[in-house]
């Protein structure tokens, strides 16, 4: 039975929907990290190697739910990876001390990486080529739809308390929410609306494996991943685009607090906006990219123009870094929010470009690597904070990763359409 474009486009804002649990999960612990490292009396090394522990555990979750994704069927493994992510952000309020709270976050990180392909195989199979980068800009808005609302949560429950454990309250809170979701995901979608698409219009390598890929396991990672270019030039993209993503996210609002000194009132609304900035990047990525295409622009071509545009806007991190608090600081915020959030779109579609037949495990691999090889720097980068006491000369790094990966994706995709 054919599905109607209203539908694709309410399993889109489901997914939007899903995403922005994730996020809110997620960005809880960063908009309370002032309370939360004193609470627990941890340094911003401790804090930092909870958020590199996330990440690690995220990168396991990516390769090991990537390949889940292809062997079972979504629609059962997508509600049960979203209970378990929502069940450790309710533990995550009952932490007692730093132990407990870093085993949270990583069980958190584990399960929180299984969202990614399974969504992935949701918008490849629901959406055809020409619309996906569009929907994948949907599906990425939800982030940042999600990291808008948690600041207002936690003011509206938090406000100006100083009570000690006030900030246990929005972990209950949030990580409940996803439960509602599960429902509607069940109502909505069938197993059959999940087969993947034949995509003709995208040529996929040749690999000298593809005869053998059914009856042998290494030839079909060799076919979706180690003898596939595609795959090895999207490693320093991943790479890249998390490293500069996930730091912002999580030391933005210790940047303006304790390196700017706003008060947390002023840093939780300037989150919002930071991330409206973003959900605004998300959706005007991929809408470039859809009206470029529709003007006889090569798809992937249109993908590599908003993909340098983000890319040098990233960049704008070394002249934040050297602003004092005050307007021209925050607008410059805003413009490296909504560039980062950008990549996200096109990243997606490249990604699901790789190996249409091997979705799953290729874009599980590539997540895994982002993730494995990014996340320690949140560790170091606490370091360096603890050691010189300031945020600027990280802060001023943080931008500059995806202006190195635009170079590789460049020699790459030149000669498509």
């Amino acid at each position: 039975m054919q599905r109607s474009r209203q539908w694709q486009w309410w399993i889109g804002a489901l997914l939007l929907l899903a995403t922005m649990v994730n996020y809110m999960d997620r960005q809880t612990l960063s908009n309370l990290s002032v309370r939360i490292t004193t609470d627990l009396s941890m340094n911003e090394e401790k804090y930092g190697g909870i958020e590199q522990y996330f990440g690690l555990a995220f990168a396991a979750g990516s390769l090991i739910f990537g390949i889940l994704a292809d062997r079972l069927p979504v629609r059962w493994l997508y509600p049960a990876i979203l209970l378990g992510w929502s069940s450790v952000g309710i533990a995550t309020g009952l932490v007692s001390d730093y132990k407990s709270m870093l085993v949270c976050r990583t069980l958190l990180g584990f399960f929180e990486a299984g969202h990614w392909p399974c969504a992935l195989r949701t918008t490849q199979a629901v959406f055809e080529l020409r619309n996906r980068t569009f929907a994948n800009g949907i599906l990425q808005s939800g982030g940042t739809l999600g990291a808008i609302l948690t600041p207002l949560v936690i003011r509206a429950m938090v406000g100006d308390s100083e009570a000690k454990g006030v900030w246990r309250s929005p972990f209950v809170v949030i990580g409940a929410i996803g439960t509602v979701w599960i429902v509607a995901w069940l109502c909505s979608i069938r197993s059959a609306d999940l087969v993947p698409r034949n995509e003709d219009d995208v040529k996929e390598e040749p690999t000298a494996s593809k005869k053998d890929s059914k009856s042998s396991g290494f030839a079909v990672w060799n076919e979706a991943c180690f003898s596939n270019r595609r795959f090895w030039t999207l490693i320093p993209f991943v790479i890249s685009i998390n490293m500069t993503w996930h730091l912002l996210r999580v030391w933005l609002p210790k940047f303006l607090q304790q390196g700017r000194g706003a008060t947390e009132a002023q840093a939780l609304y300037f989150n919002s906006a930071y991330f409206i900035a973003a959900d605004v990047g998300t959706i005007a990525a991929g809408a470039a990219s859809l009206w470029l295409a529709r003007r006889g622009v090569g798809v992937q071509r249109a993908r590599l123009w908003v993909v340098a545009t983000c890319s040098l806007l990233c960049a704008l991190t070394i002249a934040a870094a050297t602003m004092p608090a005050g307007a021209l600081l925050n607008v410059t915020l805003l413009i490296i929010g909504a560039a980062a959030a950008g990549l996200f779109p096109c990243y997606y579609s490249y990604a699901q470009e790789v190996s249409p037949r091997h979705m799953g495990k290729a874009t599980g691999l590539l997540a895994a690597i982002g993730w494995f090889l990014s996340s320690p720097m949140q560790k170091e980068f606490g370091k360096l904070v603890d050691a010189t006491g300031s945020f600027n000369v990280g802060f001023a790094l943080f931008g500059l990763p995806p202006v190195v990966s635009l170079i590789v994706l460049i020699l790459e995709y030149r000669r498509s359409d």
